[in-house]
């Protein structure tokens, strides 16, 4: 399978655009930095190619405050806060692909080269280089084949810096923080290979500009000041959580992706024991030292005054769990506590039995996670049902604190099916030999499901550690990553993958639609963490994005109930974004389905407006070119006034001694461009940008008098005149847009049976009272408040003969994206009037894009006979 990459995303083009502009008026044609370093004692030199802006600060400071006020980011910023700019993309929704692709812009824009993205982990980086290897032919294509280098820092091959260095392509160095922060690091050492140099003087020479993928993770003094050695121009920040929003630039956090649709709903299977009370039930949850002694915390069953419950309790060593649980028999002989050993991590009891951090004794632990892999399995059965014939495989993710309990081996080191396996078999058999899903799954038990864990030098797997740094774990996140498209092809007979938990961070999988994280306590994964390897949009076998909120549905088969978890998760959220994510995160429980009336399809009134709107249609665009000549002048007329170039000049000289390379600074001036510099192709500029011909580009800028302006400030002038252009061009596309019918082309009756709808209790809905004047046999989905009040009002209004929301396959085709109207009724008086209409409140404040798709619908209706649009309307009564 090849992913296909959708290179239209508005909300993706906003964060790319938002970098770009940050350094308008940086002129094309000086953006190389020229220099060439050598040693003297060889006679040795080589030149290279480096980044330059020539914006001062105060320029690039107006920029940020116009890109944030643009982006409705407050407070605005009253000045720099370093050359630091921030952008908050929520996980799932393609930041790698975003900063990737500014690299392209800002190439195309302003001419930069040389890129370096830095990394806090084996995992993130295996993730970068992925990216840049799915995304790279989708990339040619969009940029005219530009030329491009990227390469993984190996300190083994410090000389292909070099290269980094004087190559005059687009550059882009993908590293660990880990492998420079430290001075001993081998890119921080002179080099006999490198004549003594260090390597990493060949990123210096370069000013790079630095993205920083998930800059939370390189706030200590110690990363900080590594980056800052990189002697970027400026670092462009990525992440989800940020910790410090150095001049933010662009904010995308979880509840607007979640609200927009960019990222898979969230529902919560919980399973937990009840009434579990007949076990010495203990449960280790820390152990800890003071100045005086050590302590554990733990969890045990304590008799209250009519029942016993599950308590948190602090003991020492010596303490008697038989008396701190209030005198319970279980606990009568064997629970004194002997030793508290922290480092580690574990406590004795007088019984012999040693318990360590994060493990249980008593209580039906098994029982639960045996119960969280057969709902698990049971949910995976239900969506690969309806999935499959929609060409969309379905994936499930378990996540292990102990290999062990998934693969384990005998004393002869041969491979054994650990609990998990012998369970997981078992269930699958059972639910396979179900008439529902007989055959649905057609490949073997053992293909079905593996693991992809770390291995020690026998080839044995084992467990990863926190950090998940070693060179085994490198190797299976670079499995993990070279399959991901195998995993995606419904001819891989996988489907039940199972992972340590410390693997949890730096991938995912599109597909993953169930997760359940297995351990023997309950979860201690950050929530985000957890349900962050399942949040992307999933894909079909063509490799296309599917946007039905009804598919993309992400289950948590969680070990804790459904409050619990959606409030540690909102608490997260809260904490790391500052927003509230609350009433977003569902109760699988809750979840119902809506159903379509039986026999709809035969309903006379339901034919009658489904023959008159079923048509697919496109479309023309008409426009004088004399309208868009005298409009986009006149725009441009209107241009703020363009100014002066202002370039700081700062002469050094480089020098190497025995302490590395130094900096002598020789001179510094201000100087104020005039018509010093080499005048661009404006008119080829410009027509690259709108798809305009040169001549009437030229007689655009004629006639708005202001053609001078480009002897000022050639690249400030051309980048107003082209979003001058672009709006009126826009608004002249949609005035002058022509539908026609596609002849043999309609949506078919089928897509109503494909159209499965689940909603949750809690949302918004209309529950339907008449089904005879409507498709819905029980609710009707809806989105606002607006939506309740007109089904209600169509359902009781006596003139209204039928009506019913339009599926979100409806859509109409537009310039600028696709447009899917609200409603399609039937108003009766004395003639039948078959409507199709767009809901709003009443004075809504609507985007321009919004107003210009809607215009698009008026303009595809008016092709269709005896079907009116009306729109935005709020009440039923707008429709005369």
């Amino acid at each position: 399978m090849i992913l296909k990459f959708d290179p239209n995303q508005n909300f993706q083009l906003e964060a790319i655009k938002s970098i770009v502009d940050l350094f308008e008026a940086q002129p094309l044609n000086q953006s190389d930095l020229d220099f060439t370093f050598f040693d003297t004692s060889l006679q040795f030199s080589e030149t290279g190619v480096g980044n330059r802006i020539v914006l001062n600060d105060e320029q690039i400071l107006k920029n940020l405050q116009s890109v944030q006020r643009q982006n409705g980011i407050e407070p605005v910023s009253k000045e720099l806060d370093g050359k630091h700019f921030s952008v908050e993309m929520e996980t799932g929704t393609g930041k790698t692909y975003v900063y990737l692709r500014t690299i392209y812009e800002l190439n195309k824009n302003y001419g930069f080269k040389k890129f370096v993205i830095v990394v806090p982990s084996v995992a993130i980086r295996e993730g970068v280089i992925k990216n840049l290897q799915i995304t790279h032919k989708h990339f040619q294509n969009l940029y005219d084949k530009t030329p491009i280098n990227f390469e993984v820092y190996d300190s083994g091959k410090v000389s292909n810096l070099r290269g980094f260095a004087t190559n005059n392509n687009i550059q882009i160095l993908v590293i660990n923080i880990d492998s420079f922060a430290k001075d001993e690091n081998i890119i921080n050492r002179p080099n006999d290979k490198l004549n003594g140099k260090k390597p990493i003087e060949f990123i210096q020479y370069t000013n790079p500009i630095v993205i920083v993928d998930e800059p939370q993770n390189m706030e200590t003094p110690i990363r900080k000041k590594a980056i800052e050695n990189l002697n970027y121009c400026c670092t462009l920040r990525y992440s989800a959580t940020h910790t410090n929003f150095y001049n933010l630039v662009y904010s995308l956090n979880p509840v607007q992706a979640y609200d927009l649709g960019l990222v898979k709903h969230i529902e919560v299977d919980s399973v937990v024991s009840e009434n579990d009370f007949n076990d010495a039930f203990i449960n280790l949850q820390k152990v800890y030292s003071t100045t005086t002694k050590t302590s554990a915390k733990m969890e045990i069953i304590q008799n209250t005054t009519y029942s016993a419950e599950r308590k948190s309790i602090t003991v020492n060593v010596g303490d008697d769990l038989y008396k701190l649980s209030n005198y319970r028999e279980i606990y009568k002989n064997g629970y004194i506590i002997n030793e508290i050993d922290v480092s580690n991590e574990c406590i004795s009891l007088s019984n012999a039995d040693d318990i360590f951090v994060g493990e249980s004794r008593g209580g039906i632990t098994d029982e639960i996670m045996k119960f969280q892999i057969e709902k698990t399995i049971e949910e995976h059965f239900k969506k690969e049902r309806i999935l499959q014939k929609k060409g969309i495989k379905v994936l499930s993710l378990f996540f292990v604190d102990k290999v062990a309990n998934y693969r384990k081996y005998d004393e002869s080191g041969n491979l054994l099916k650990g609990k998990f396996a012998v369970w997981f078999e078992e269930i699958f058999n059972k639910y396979s030999e179900k008439t529902a899903y007989k055959d649905l799954i057609p490949f073997s038990i053992n293909e079905v499901h593996n693991g992809y864990f770390a291995q020690d030098k026998k080839g044995h797997f084992k467990d990863s550690q926190k950090s998940a740094k070693s060179q085994s774990d490198i190797d299976t996140f670079k499995l993990i990553m070279k399959e991901k498209e195998k995993l995606l092809s419904s001819n891989e007979p996988l489907r039940f993958i199972f992972s340590h938990s410390a693997l949890r961070e730096g991938w995912d999988n599109p597909n993953v639609f169930q997760i359940c994280t297995l351990n023997e306590t309950k979860s201690e994964l950050k929530k985000r963490q957890e349900i962050g390897r399942g949040l992307r949009l999933s894909v079909n076998q063509n490799g296309e994005r599917i946007f039905d909120n009804n598919i993309n549905r992400l289950t948590v088969i969680a070990n804790e109930s459904y409050e619990d978890f959606a409030k540690q998760l909102q608490k997260e959220i809260e904490d790391d974004c500052g927003v509230s994510f609350k009433g977003r995160i569902k109760n699988k429980r809750d979840r119902i389905k809506v159903e379509y009336r039986k026999g709809f399809e035969l309903d006379e009134n339901f034919k009658e407006i489904w023959e008159r709107i079923k048509y697919k249609t496109t479309y023309r665009v008409n426009y004088k070119s004399s309208d868009l000549i005298d409009k986009a002048s006149n725009e441009i007329k209107k241009n703020p006034e363009i100014t002066k170039i202002v370039l700081k000049s700062t002469k050094t000289a480089i020098k190497y001694d025995d302490e590395g390379v130094g900096f002598d600074i020789k001179g510094s001036k201000k100087i104020y461009i005039e018509n010093e510099f080499l005048i661009p192709d404006v008119l080829n500029y410009i027509q690259n940008k709108t798809g305009l011909t040169r001549s009437t580009i030229l007689q655009i800028l004629k006639n708005s008098k202001r053609l001078n302006d480009v002897l000022i400030n050639p690249q400030l002038f051309m980048d107003y005149t082209i979003k001058g252009i672009q709006e009126v061009l826009n608004e002249l596309i949609i005035n002058g847009i022509k539908y026609e019918k596609i002849s043999n082309k309609e949506y078919e009756m089928h897509l109503f049976e494909d159209d499965e709808i689940n909603i949750y209790l809690d949302k918004l809905k209309f529950e339907v009272k008449n089904n005879n004047k409507t498709i819905y046999n029980n609710i009707i989905p809806i989105d606002s408040n607006i939506e309740y009040e007109f089904a209600k009002e169509c359902e009781s209004r006596d003139d209204i003969e039928f009506y019913f929301k339009l599926p979100f396959w409806f859509h109409i085709k537009t310039p600028i994206g696709k447009y899917n109207p609200d409603w399609a009724l039937i108003k009766k008086n004395e003639t039948k009037v078959y409507f199709v209409a767009e809901t709003k409140s009443k004075g809504q404040q609507l985007r321009k894009s919004e107003e210009q798709r809607i215009q698009c619908g008026k303009a595809h209706f008016r092709e269709f006979d005896d079907v009116t649009f009306r729109g935005p309307i709020s009440k039923v009564s707008d429709l005369d």
